[in-house]
């Protein structure tokens, strides 16, 4: 009889840990979504306590309103970004419009950043002039 207790306990810590680490994993480490967004990069921030993280903003811009015909309407994407060299290229195109590849997750990592939504790439849209492009140069 006692060994069926400990059996019986040590089933349902596993269960428990198992149930755990399953919830931890999809909050934080699950894609939930992934995608592009187009816009102009208004911002990026190195900020932080104890993690400082890359976090940024862009104004995504669009037309309709159902209220009113033939208004502007504009909406901010905020994120993080976790790799030091696509913030670097964010930071050199402040301003300009360009298209970030993002993965969206259900919880935000202090270390990842604060958002959920983390860049992970960067292009330039076409008519966008880079001034330290080697051409231009």
């Amino acid at each position: 009889m006692a060994n069926t207790g400990k059996t019986v306990g040590c089933l349902v810590g596993l269960l428990v840990v198992a149930a755990l680490a399953g919830f931890l994993y999809f909050k934080f480490f699950w894609v939930f979504s992934d995608g592009t967004k187009t816009g102009e990069l208004n911002s990026l921030t190195y900020t932080g306590y104890i993690w400082k993280t890359y976090e940024g903003e862009i104004i995504l811009t669009g037309y309709g309103n159902k209220n009113a015909q033939g208004t502007v309407q504009s909406k901010n994407f905020k994120f993080s970004v976790a790799d030091p060299e696509v913030a670097e290229q964010l930071n050199n195109l402040t301003g300009s419009k360009v298209t970030v590849h993002y993965k969206e997750y259900k919880g935000a990592l202090p270390w990842r950043g604060y958002e959920k939504s983390v860049v992970d790439k960067v292009t330039l849209e076409p008519g966008n002039i880079n001034v330290e492009d080697p051409f231009f140069l």
